[in-house]
C-alpha cells in the first residue's frame, strides 16, 4: 500500500500580518459616521447670525448617543465582512487600554502625548476599519481615566479615529517594509498630528466667548471672512502644542516603530486574523475524498 501523503497548511496560514480588509458594510458604516461627525464641527461655520452657536456645546450628549452604536456597527460589519473571530476584538480592547494609559504620561506638557504614535502604527497593522474605532475607543477610554469627561470627549473620539484610520489607509500595507515604512509613518505622524490639533480648535473656536475680535468666530459671517480668523487662533493657541506632540511622534515611530510594528503584526498572526487554514490534499484528489490505495 501506497501510505497517503500528510495534510500540511497552506501558504495563506503562514502569510504575513495585513491589515485588515475593509468590506462593503464597513465602508458604509464608516462613511456616515464620518459625514456625522463633519457636520457636527462644521455646522456653526454655516449657520447665520441668529443661530445660537454656543448651543455648540450642548451637541455633545446627541453626537455621543449616535457615535457608539456606529462604532459597534463598524466593528460587527468589519468582522462580518473579514470573517474574524473574538480575538480580534480582544486585541483591540488591549491596544485601547495601551493607549488610554500612556495618554496621561505626557498630556499636558508641551502636547508630548506618546499615545498618539501607538495609534498610528496600530492603525497600519489593524487597517482603517479596526483603526477608526481603535482611536474613538483609546479616547473614551483615556477620558474615563483621566477624568477628561466633558462636551469635548465625543469630538474628540472623532478626531482620533480619524487620525488612526488615516494610517490604516496609507499605501503598500502588504509590501512595504523597513525604513521607508517608517519613514513614512512618520511623515503622516507629523501632519496628521497637527490636523488633529486644527480640528479640534474647529470645535473651541466657535464656542469661546470673549477672544480678540481679529480671532474671533463671527457667527453668520461668510467662509472667507471666519476661516483667515480660525487660521490666526490656532497660530495664536496651539501651533506650539501641536508641534510637540508631532515632533514626538516621529521621534518614537523612528526610534522604536520598527520592533513595535514586528510585535503588532506577530501578534495579528497569533490572533489568526484574516487566516482562513487550508488543507491539501495528495495531487489530482479532490478536497474531501481519500486517496485509493493500492
Amino acid at each position: 500500500m501506497t501510505p497517503s501523503p500528510s495534510t500540511s497548511p497552506s501558504t495563506s496560514a503562514r502569510a504575513s500580518a495585513r491589515p485588515i480588509r475593509l468590506g462593503p458594510r464597513a465602508v458604509a458604516a464608516l462613511v456616515l459616521i464620518s459625514l456625522i461627525g463633519a457636520m457636527a464641527f462644521g455646522w456653526p461655520l454655516l449657520a447665520d447670525s441668529s443661530a445660537a452657536v454656543t448651543s455648540h456645546s450642548a451637541d455633545a450628549p446627541w453626537l455621543f448617543a449616535a457615535l457608539l452604536p456606529l462604532l459597534v456597527a463598524v466593528v460587527v460589519a468589519t468582522i462580518a465582512d473579514s470573517g474574524m473571530d473574538a480575538k480580534a476584538v480582544a486585541m483591540l480592547g488591549v491596544l485601547a487600554a495601551v493607549g488610554a494609559a500612556l495618554r496621561p504620561l505626557g498630556a499636558g506638557t508641551a502636547g508630548l502625548e506618546p499615545m498618539f504614535f501607538l495609534m498610528v502604527l496600530s492603525g497600519r497593522v489593524l487597517g482603517p476599519g479596526f483603526g477608526f474605532v481603535l482611536g474613538a475607543v483609546t479616547m473614551f477610554a483615556s477620558a474615563l481615566l483621566t477624568g477628561g469627561v466633558g462636551p469635548w470627549m465625543p469630538f474628540q473620539m472623532l478626531s482620533m479615529g480619524w487620525f488612526t484610520m488615516g494610517a490604516g489607509l496609507l499605501p503598500g500595507p502588504e509590501r512595504l517594509r523597513g525604513r521607508a515604512e517608517l519613514l513614512m509613518l512618520s511623515a503622516y505622524g507629523f501632519l496628521a498630528a497637527f490636523a488633529y490639533g486644527t480640528i479640534m480648535n474647529l470645535y473651541g473656536w466657535t464656542i469661546v466667548p470673549g477672544l480678540a475680535s481679529g480671532v474671533s468666530f463671527v457667527s453668520g459671517d461668510p467662509l472667507h471672512e471666519n476661516l483667515p480668523r480660525f487660521a490666526a487662533y490656532v497660530v495664536a493657541t496651539s501651533l506650539g502644542w501641536d508641534l510637540g506632540r508631532a515632533a514626538l511622534t516621529v521621534v518614537l515611530t523612528l526610534t522604536v516603530g520598527g520592533t513595535l510594528l514586528k510585535a503588532l503584526r506577530r501578534a495579528t498572526r497569533r490572533a489568526n486574523f484574516e487566516a482562513q487554514v487550508t488543507f491539501e490534499g495528495p495531487e489530482g484528489v479532490p478536497r474531501g475524498e481519500a486517496p485509493h490505495r493500492t
